[in-house]
């Protein structure tokens, strides 16, 4: 019995499409999240290339046999596509730590790809010696799984290729404005302890410090992937006993904290909640305790939830005065707010940072931003709920000034608030809007409360009510915001020049 190497060739290309729409689908979209990933812009731009390639040899070999110069033309497109896999290898290991399951996962692709493309290129041998021609082959289902697979692969690609593109348009825009406007933490060089710095603003957060010439150790839990992701140029440690006594820390900047959107808010979800930022600022100013030389300054997150929710219809702007509410948002950040506070007993300055909904590429605008796109943006049960935000990079100067403000002040430690959000606030509906009018898309579509409370429960409140939180502290203190408004915040995000 004859072997059949061109129909083997063509069912190890069916498999290969199964194993890379998994590779495509678990890891690069999901666990990797390379699309909103900053330093994957040029391995998005390989593997959007890799797919416009695949593309054409799914959907041209799936009933064709390429015969005289177009056999030529299949070997020469297999070393491009050979040379390609092996430059996104070099590409991949250098910008990123793969997980376990996507390395066996790219192991198989390769091995699965050598062996079909040697049967294919055995085939080829006798096809060049024929009149040229694309002849008629047809091979039943496998022909048309083939074909989908091809249609598959190419709208990834193209995916990938808009992915990069944006990608690469950030980064330009990120390295023009730090060359027209550096962010300056202080005065002079330090060493900053960070935690939650994998996060999204921590990690531009390290990014701004590192090109300010300050020294960053970064505590996570994954050292080893963090400090593969930072480049090599930032310490990355899975526990402060980590951190040599002898070494002295100066600033602490905590960030640290589970996602507080998701699931709903069990009892079990709100100890996880309260480990993560209460019980996590404790072991932090716990650690800060046993130094021989304190930190100066402690930068610690909060959240404008500490507010609770204000009565729709009122437009009082709540200042770093106003009281916290007997609920558990409220509660949750008045808790992680006592426990920075703790770290005055040792000298220590405390800024207690409370976030308004941060404007960014990464977090939670894309998903905001996914309906308004698609032409389906509206108001979000009443429409009129307070919406206080800030654009990351504000947020990040924020950081910067209340910094240089406590250095300059040489005051005795004491604990103070700020609120991090812009000047202007506005309803849910009116963001949206604005929105909607940045993107030139329309805005008619309105999403109704009950479903959303059903789902989330009273978590709920943090996209169905809300607070008019204003920047007293850092006006006070004459911090200039860059993006007051929301059309100039999302214009520099949305349309990036």
């Amino acid at each position: 019995m004859t072997l059949d190497t061109h129909l083997l060739a063509l069912q190890l290309m069916a498999a290969q499409g199964v194993l890379g729409a998994f590779d495509t689908l678990y890891h690069h979209e999901g666990t990797e999240a390379l699309p909103r990933r900053g330093t994957a812009a040029r391995e998005l731009a390989i593997h959007a290339t890799r797919s416009s390639i695949y593309c054409a040899l799914f959907l041209g070999l799936s009933a064709w046999a390429w015969h005289g110069v177009w056999a030529w033309v299949l070997l020469a497109v297999f070393g491009v596509e050979i040379v390609l896999t092996l430059w996104d290898f070099v590409v991949e290991d250098g910008s990123r730590l793969l997980p376990p399951t996507e390395r066996v996962t790219h192991t198989v692709l390769a091995i699965n790809a050598g062996a079909f493309i040697a049967l294919l290129a055995m085939s080829a041998v006798g096809w060049a010696a024929q009149p040229t021609a694309m002849v008629w082959q047809p091979h039943g289902w496998l022909s048309a799984f083939l074909a989908l697979c091809g249609v598959g692969v190419g709208l990834s690609g193209l995916r990938d290729g808009f992915a990069a593109r944006a990608l690469f348009g950030q980064q330009k825009q990120a390295q023009a404005r730090d060359a027209l406007a550096p962010v300056r933490f202080g005065t002079k060089p330090q060493h900053v302890l960070v935690t939650g710095g994998t996060g999204f603003i921590g990690q531009i957060l390290v990014r701004h410090l590192l090109a300010d010439g300050h020294a960053v150790t970064v505590w996570t839990r994954d050292a080893r992937s963090a400090a593969w992701g930072f480049g090599g140029a930032v310490r990355c440690v899975q526990s402060l006993h980590q951190v040599p006594a002898a070494d002295d820390v100066d600033v602490v900047v905590n960030l640290a904290g589970a996602r507080i959107l998701g699931m709903r808010w069990s009892e079990r979800r709100r100890q996880q909640l309260l480990r993560s930022r209460e019980g996590l600022t404790q072991q932090l100013v716990a650690w800060i305790a046993t130094r021989p030389r304190k930190p100066w300054l402690l930068l610690s997150g909060s959240a404008i939830g500490y507010y609770g929710v204000q009565p729709q219809g009122d437009a009082a702007e709540l200042a770093e005065d106003a009281p916290p509410q007997d609920i558990f948002m409220s509660q949750l950040c008045r808790r992680w707010e006592q426990a920075a506070r703790a770290a005055v007993a040792h000298g220590v300055h405390v800024a207690c940072m409370r976030f308004g909904f941060v404007l960014g590429h990464q977090g939670s605008l894309p998903q905001l931003l996914m309906p308004v796109r698609l032409g389906m943006g509206g108001r979000l049960g009443s429409g009129r709920q307070w919406l206080s935000w800030v654009h990351v990079h504000d947020l990040v100067r924020a950081m910067a000034h209340v910094w240089s403000v406590t250095e300059r002040a040489a005051a005795p430690a004491t604990a103070q608030a700020f609120n991090f959000t812009a000047p202007g606030a506005l309803s849910q509906e009116e963001f949206t809007r604005v929105a909607a009018s940045v993107l030139h898309r329309p805005c008619w579509m309105p999403t109704p409360a009950a479903p959303v409370k059903l789902l989330l429960g009273e978590q709920a409140d943090l996209l169905l009510e809300g607070q008019r939180v204003v920047p007293a502290q850092l006006l006070r203190t004459g911090f200039q915001f860059m993006f007051p408004d929301a059309r100039s915040a999302l214009t520099d995000l949305c349309r990036p020049r």
